[in-house]
């Protein structure tokens, strides 16, 4: 089923955004540019109050290299920043490789810089190197092609149930379970998502976790009113300093038939799990209390000491 917002909201949560001193605005989806003319008007008001703006794409529009130039020109007229663009074997399915490439050289011929997720899996046609070596890319000059980033990241299943097959050494293990210390974006980037919920992270998993959606666009100052809710909820906080491979490696101490290592390579996968298993919930309802000191400490050190937007820790003297 198809849903959307009107404009108007669109505009009252970029406003509020300003308002409470967001960092930037991003466009994503679903497909934002199937909105065109709204994402214009979007991006030109979040330009007018200078907030830094950023669209994520699957470049279905980018037929050619010239209609995917006349589009590009439209979105930095408007006043876009940032523009990435997602492919891989999934989106490969309905959005040919080229279309992306397209609209990456497109970008590059104006000097403006692109980045290009791909899907990260251990079997897959499409690949980094793939995008890469194009022809339409490798005919660039050399300095435009550095305009061109292309990055992997893991494929994430939409079920926590469904293991995915990665490259040795990418799902959280035993091994490197150091380098799954936090999520930054649950509590840090707040969601207006098409059927007028408002989540508390950006992650491809909050559609399906409700307890990641913390108020809707028809409650007055729906972001303040987020922000509010997700703060005061001790997983999210738990979440957000600590992680989701974390919390399921501390649960599996306390219950042994709870299983994880070698399972989750993206963390929105792993954040399910914890969401949508039950023997993961008692663990958590049971014994929460023993992390209480340590992400408390770690939300304190947060707030005093790390550097802000300006550069100054929020707890250093002017």
């Amino acid at each position: 089923m198809r849903t959307g917002i009107p404009l108007q909201v669109i505009l009252d949560a970029i406003r509020e955004a300003f308002e409470l001193g967001f960092h930037n605005v991003v466009f994503t989806g679903g497909e934002a540019t199937l909105r065109w003319s709204d994402l214009l008007r979007s991006i030109e008001y979040a330009c007018e109050l200078g907030l830094p703006t950023r669209l994520v794409t699957n470049a279905h529009w980018a037929r050619s290299v010239e209609i995917a130039t006349r589009k590009l020109t439209q979105l930095v007229d408007a006043g876009l920043d940032e523009i990435n663009f997602s492919t891989g074997d999934e989106h490969a399915r309905f959005i040919p490789v080229v279309r992306v490439v397209c609209a990456a050289v497109a970008a590059a011929r104006r000097g403006f810089r692109s980045w290009i997720m791909v899907e990260l899996r251990a079997e897959r046609r499409v690949c980094a190197e793939t995008v890469r070596t194009h022809p339409l890319i490798a005919a660039l000059a050399p300095a435009e092609r550095e305009l061109i980033e292309v990055a992997e990241s893991p494929w994430m299943p939409l079920s926590p149930a469904e293991i995915a097959a990665y490259p040795d050494g990418l799902p959280a293990d035993g091994m490197n379970l150091k380098s799954h210390m936090n999520c930054p974006n649950v509590l840090q980037t707040y969601t207006v998502q098409a059927d007028g919920r408002v989540g508390a992270c950006c992650g491809i998993g909050m559609r399906t976790i409700p307890e990641l959606s913390v108020a809707t666009v028809d409650q007055a100052g729906f972001l303040a009113r987020a922000i509010e809710e997700a703060e005061s909820d001790f997983l999210k906080l738990w979440m957000h300093y600590k992680g989701p491979e974390q919390i399921l490696a501390w649960a599996a101490t306390k219950n042994p038939t709870i299983r994880w290592r070698g399972m989750y390579a993206h963390r929105c996968q792993a954040c399910a799990r914890v969401y949508k298993d039950p023997a993961i919930a008692r663990v958590i309802e049971s014994h929460y209390e023993e992390m209480l000191i340590d992400v408390l400490q770690s939300a304190w050190f947060d707030e005093r000491f790390v550097p802000t937007a300006t550069g100054t820790p929020t707890g250093a003297q002017p």
